[in-house]
């Protein structure tokens, strides 16, 4: 591990296990001694695994190589099934809840090599966008820990960030790996609505959940696509869908291609320094050959409330029982939306699916003519844990995010600048359905030719 930027990446992970030796037999130790000094502040994990049967050496033994998880310690998100290890959702309805089987990205994982080193915090059920959680602790991000990480993917983009873990699995509803990875300077991807199983995940919203990875970079998250993304044919939503080569699809850079960057009065509501920094991140992909044009998206603010909507109403199906059983058991902020949910009628949720089918078309539409879409990942950098309303914040941090759940597209955000108070700014790149490897090559040559995704959280 690089002590002076504080992370751990897969490539620095899986070097160090084929050396052998200390180096291999510190990757997990580093990992577990950054949580022993750091999460009982950040509350980035729910559960801690005991130490794995010695992944070091396993590792040693069957080799690890490139393109292989062997030996890499991973976090996983306490919505995810993980077999033998409690998985809580992030309330107290489940506080005791012992899966007996695997999550299928979780099986995926294992096969690869990847040993799980504990199970991250996430905002209550995952229906919100703070961390801010009444049973498991509150979320700190960890630039400025009087400050929310982002969510509900909450404690895997903390993790990452700040070397508890080499990579980390979230969800995404609305934008809980985006949010997240954005306001905690990591890099986050959404993939396309199928192509990740979401077998053996607690159910936010089953039209719009995904599971994808949190990683140091975005050649990191290339590999942890390539391993979690095979077709699951127990999963209804799982498409059988051919998946590139993620990692060999970097190289393929974005010389040539068409961009259109997000403007309109959604954009024009961000912080001026956000706007800024899309701006400058723009201009080096002009830089590197793309042929960039303004593309108005006030269509974006449409389908961010028709998401809220489904959300809040899906997750109150899921939750039925319980809300009207027990419903002081849910934190004040999640009670209320479930309930804003359950009173949502039969029109407006049919309005609210003619709606999606709408956004999906006008995607298909822009990315019949652009390769790619730039605009920030959120409006503002990490707002105060101190003196919100979490209701409104879920509102305020998505409003860039929500409408690709909506349209089921390949949504990543990278670090493209800090604010003037030294807090993480996260571009959003965008493309059409099933084009991850366009997202990743793009993002993967923005990293390249700037400097944001190697600076490190102050832990």
């Amino acid at each position: 591990m690089d002590n002076n930027r504080g992370r751990l990446s897969i490539d620095e992970a899986l070097k160090a296990l084929r050396a052998g030796g200390d180096a291999a037999e510190g990757v997990g130790q580093g990992c577990r001694a950054r949580i022993a000094k750091l999460d009982p502040e950040l509350k980035a994990f729910i559960t801690v695994c005991p130490a794995a049967d010695e992944p070091h050496r396993r590792a040693q033994r069957r080799g690890a190589s490139a393109g292989t998880l062997d030996g890499v310690p991973v976090a996983v998100k306490d919505l995810v099934d993980t077999a033998g290890i409690r998985t809580t959702a992030g309330s107290s309805f489940f506080s005791g809840r012992v899966p007996t089987e695997d999550a299928f990205v979780v099986q995926r994982l294992r096969q690869a090599g990847a040993f799980i080193i504990g199970k991250t915090n996430t905002h209550e059920i995952a229906l919100g966008v703070t961390g801010d959680n009444p049973h498991y602790g509150t979320a700190r991000n960890p630039w400025d820990r009087s400050r929310i990480p982002g969510g509900s993917s909450s404690g895997s983009a903390i993790a990452v960030a700040t070397g508890m873990a080499a990579a980390a699995l979230g969800t995404d509803t609305g934008g809980s790996i985006r949010v997240p990875a954005a306001l905690c300077g990591v890099v986050g991807l959404k993939p396309t609505f199928g192509r990740v199983s979401t077998r053996g995940v607690f159910p936010l919203s089953w039209n719009l959940d995904h599971v994808g990875p949190i990683t140091s970079t975005v050649k990191d998250a290339a590999l942890v696509l390539q391993v979690i993304c095979a077709h699951d044919p127990l999963d209804p939503a799982s498409a059988r869908m051919p998946a590139d080569d993620y990692v060999r699809a970097l190289a393929r850079g974005v010389k040539d291609q068409r961009v259109a960057l997000g403007v309109g009065d959604p954009v024009q509501a961000a912080d001026p320094q956000v706007q800024r920094a899309v701006q400058d991140a723009a201009r080096t992909f002009e830089s590197l050959g793309c042929a960039v044009r303004e593309v108005n998206v006030d269509w974006m603010r449409e389908a961010g409330i028709a998401n809220r909507l489904m959300t809040q109403a899906d997750a109150a199906v899921v939750h039925a029982e319980r809300l009207a059983a027990h419903p002081d058991g849910f934190g004040d902020d999640v009670r209320r939306r479930l309930e804003a949910g359950a009173a949502t009628t039969l029109s407006e949720y049919v309005q609210a699916r003619r709606l999606q089918a709408e956004v999906r078309r006008r995607c298909e539409e822009l990315f019949e003519s652009h390769e790619l879409l730039l605009v920030p990942t959120t409006p503002m950098a990490a707002p105060a844990i101190q003196g919100y309303d979490g209701v409104a914040r879920a509102g305020q941090l998505t409003p860039y995010t929500a409408a690709f759940n909506l349209a089921g597209v390949p949504a990543l955000s990278v670090p493209c600048g800090f604010t003037a108070d030294g807090l993480p700014i996260g571009l959003q790149v965008v493309s059409g359905a099933w084009r991850e490897a366009v997202v990743l090559a793009a993002g993967h040559a923005f990293e390249r030719a700037t400097e944001w995704h190697r600076r490190s959280a102050p832990v």
